[in-house]
């Protein structure tokens, strides 16, 4: 009997073999949690042709919007563990999500496994232009004498733009409040409205409004000052580095996927996002380049739930 499971299992991991080393044989699914032509879609569309051409079959999307990205995660977290099943994983899934929901759709420590981050986009504080407001550290200083008048905007509860200004009263010693709008482009519209006093909110957004003097970036969120906001520091500059912050994407798969299938794919897709071509396009739209393999993208998963968990815990947006 023990001899007849031994043979079973050499047999099942012989054609566990042949079927990585087959692979791909058919199209390969990635599950978006966004609506069509959001973000999450775009940078899929950026790599697919040239994974395409490297694997020699096409990658297509499958939309699954809902629950804060969490209904598409739960779903490619339970397809079968074959390479044809991806998910667009994210800040707010796979970072934020997974500590947001008291019952999350999936495990992060043993479902969803990392394949390669693509891409990430840097936060900036603005301000209305009107409002006087120069710098950030004018901006900490007005606050915190003016506390009845100071309101943030987010993209709506839970989001990085939400969590972001947690942080920020944290790191600053100030008590700003909340306002959640449904989605970045009415954060956006409450800045330009001059509903709430300031919001750190994704920066290419904004660049248009900047151009236009209708508002005023006062510090991005990443380490370095960035390529489309060069006049701007950086929040690592104005020394506030727990401040760091952007919204990322990457490729994750299904659980249970054979380690080879995932070197693969990670191979093809960061051979993409270093190609001439995408970066600069991953530029154009105002985000950069940053390209992992399935170790380091994991650890910067877990890097990025450990920096969220407290932040979430501490603003009461939990979520049943």
């Amino acid at each position: 009997m023990v001899f007849g499971l031994s043979l079973l299992s050499a047999v099942a991991l012989l054609a566990g073999a042949a079927q990585s080393q087959d692979w791909p044989t058919k199209p390969i699914r990635v599950l978006s949690a966004g609506a069509p032509g959001g973000s999450s879609d775009i940078y899929v569309r950026l790599i697919e042709p040239h994974v395409r051409e490297k694997l020699g079959q096409p990658m297509y999307l499958d939309n699954r919007p809902g629950a804060g990205g969490m209904l598409a995660a739960g779903i490619a977290a339970g397809s079968p563990p074959d390479g044809y099943n991806l998910f667009v994983s994210n800040s707010a899934t796979n970072a934020i999500g997974v500590t947001l929901y008291k019952k999350p759709t999936f495990n992060p420590d043993k479902e969803l496994p990392a394949v390669a981050l693509m891409a990430r986009m840097t936060n900036a504080v603005v301000v209305r232009s009107d409002r006087g407001i120069n710098s950030f550290q004018e901006l900490v200083a007005y606050i915190k004498s003016n506390p009845d008048k100071a309101f943030y905007g987010s993209a709506g509860s839970g989001t990085s733009s939400h969590l972001s200004g947690v942080l920020f009263g944290q790191k600053t010693g100030t008590e700003p409040t909340h306002v959640p709008y449904k989605g970045t482009a009415a954060n956006m519209a409450g800045v330009l409205a001059g509903e709430v006093l300031f919001a750190i909110d994704n920066l290419p957004l904004y660049v248009p409004h900047v151009k236009s003097g209708a508002v005023k970036l006062l510090a991005v969120t990443q380490g370095t000052r960035s390529a489309l906001a060069p006049d701007v520091p950086s929040v690592v500059e104005l020394g506030i580095r727990e401040l760091e912050g952007y919204s990322w994407f990457g490729l994750s798969t299904s659980t249970g996927t054979p380690p080879e299938i995932i070197k693969k794919l990670a191979g093809a897709v960061v051979a993409a996002v270093n190609s001439p071509e995408v970066s600069a396009r991953i530029r154009e739209i105002g985000a950069e380049p940053a390209p992992m393999g399935p170790e380091e993208y994991d650890a910067f998963i877990k890097s990025e739930i450990a920096k969220w968990a407290p932040v979430i815990k501490a603003s009461g947006a939990v979520v049943d």
